[in-house]
């Protein structure tokens, strides 16, 4: 019997990682920072027409593109003259399981029952855990999903709650822990133990699922149009929806800009037993999306296919509270009663659309299925249990773990600028502190891609 012990199971990480995902990491490594990331993708042998055709059997994709009328009239309302530009959103609750994140899966069940895999293990506070399970009830294999649910007092979020119960109602079974480390071994043991499969949000399966997305939009805006969208807002936590829905607008011939959003939770650590319920928000923000950009192989495989900093246009942040008020004002004005979590995007497009002009278009390219502990009231009545202050005010005064801030109007929701080259830099620097020795002429040209640079920024960096 293999030993046991946190450090015994972390150093066989790799063993089992590659019997897991079926993949062997090893072969498009250099021995340096540079790796064949499209070889990585291109070897699960799936091409977007086959992925279309995976989907379809699982009754996933072909999602509604909705066009919001009425918020891009408050938009205009508020928009200089000549602004304000029209916004669409895809409504991927329509989904099986209600969200997104069933692309992703429906590839990474399809391949583990070909491989003969006997059931399939992931890792997720929720929505992703959710799809899994729906999945592999469709295609009969069981399933395993490892939550990170409560803090040291075993308290869980109600959205995590809420997640949970969705993700049994769909026969996984759900493995709940505390915040920290133990989630990542228990996870490796539960894949050693079982032999199932790994369905990491961050293998290539994952991500090729993701480019039906992109994809769906560009030619759903062609037939509905007969054009492009000027710009798609993705909401950025591991990088994976980005990535993915990039990539899919790339191989439709889409030249929209792609703009990532996120919630800012700045000073909040996401491994933090005492920050854990300090959230209101436990994907779409920024304590996954800057880290996972910056390094994207801190995931639970060896390369990740999520490297969202090389698709990305722009990256903008919004605020708790106005999130938790556009998820609201959708419903009021639209009759769409969808997660916040799903919204981070659709506040900052709000926003965003009243700097384009009013012949332009923009689309929100995802929404999530809300209910019970998912919707706004339940998690705001939580944070308050937390000792957090929720009120009405201007949003620029909110505090991250301290204040949720509601807007007292809508022409205060703001899509605030991060700075890319500044995340760029510490890809770069990240990337270089992962070897021992100068980058090679090959790790110049990986980075340059990697940042979406050039490598004279790449020289600069360094």
């Amino acid at each position: 019997m293999l030993p046991d012990s946190y450090q015994a199971v972390l150093s066989r990480k790799a063993e089992i990682m590659k019997a897991a995902v079926g993949m062997d990491f090893a072969q498009f490594e250099s021995g340096s920072i540079a790796f064949d990331y499209e070889g990585m993708l291109a070897a699960t042998g799936y091409s977007l027409q086959d992925v279309i055709e995976i989907q379809k059997g699982f009754s996933v994709g072909n999602t509604p593109l909705l066009e919001l009328r009425n918020l891009t009239e408050l938009a205009r309302k508020l928009a200089p003259p000549g602004k304000g530009a029209r916004i669409f959103i895809k409504d991927e609750a329509a989904n099986p399981s209600g969200s997104f994140k069933v692309r992703r899966a429906a590839t990474s069940v399809y391949h583990a029952r070909k491989q003969g895999y006997p059931g399939v293990v992931t890792a997720t506070s929720g929505n992703y855990g959710a799809a899994v399970a729906s999945c592999c009830a469709m295609a009969g294999l069981r399933c395993i999903v490892i939550q990170e649910c409560f803090d040291s007092r075993r308290t869980g979020q109600p959205e995590i709650i809420e997640k949970a119960r969705k993700c049994e109602a769909l026969g996984a079974e759900v493995v709940q822990l505390s915040v920290g480390p133990e989630l990542f071994y228990t996870f490796l043991r539960t894949l050693e133990e079982t032999g199932y499969f790994n369905a990491s949000l961050y293998t290539a399966y994952g991500i090729l699922g993701i480019e039906t997305l992109g994809y769906e939009i560009a030619m759903q805006f062609r037939e509905r149009l007969g054009r492009d969208p000027d710009a798609v807002v993705c909401t950025n936590a591991g990088g994976g929806n980005l990535t993915g829905t990039a990539r899919g607008l790339i191989k439709a011939g889409c030249q929209a800009q792609v703009i990532a959003a996120s919630v800012n939770l700045k000073g909040l650590h996401m491994a933090s037993d005492t920050s854990f319920n300090r959230k209101s928000f436990t994907t779409g923000h920024t304590g996954f999306g800057m880290p996972f950009s910056t390094w994207p192989d801190r995931s639970d495989v060896p390369r990740s296919a999520a490297r969202p900093l090389r698709y990305m246009d722009r990256y903008v942040t919004v605020n708790q509270g106005e999130v938790f008020y556009m998820t609201e004002v959708l419903a009021s004005l639209e009759g769409l009663e969808k997660g916040p979590a799903g919204n981070t995007s659709l506040a900052a497009a709000f926003a965003l659309a009243q700097e384009m002009d009013r012949d332009q278009c923009l689309v929100v390219q995802e929404t999530e299925y809300t209910g019970a502990g998912k919707h706004l009231n339940a998690q705001l009545s939580f944070a308050r249990r937390n000792g957090i202050e929720v009120r009405f005010g201007d949003p620029e005064e909110e505090v991250p773990g301290q204040s949720i801030i509601l807007p007292e109007h809508p022409r205060q929701i703001r899509a605030r600028e991060v700075d890319l080259d500044h995340m760029r830099r510490s890809l770069i620097r990240n990337a270089l502190a992962s070897v021992d020795h100068p980058p090679t002429e090959a790790d110049l040209e990986f980075l340059a891609q990697e940042t979406r640079t050039d490598k004279k920024f790449v020289m600069e960096a360094l």
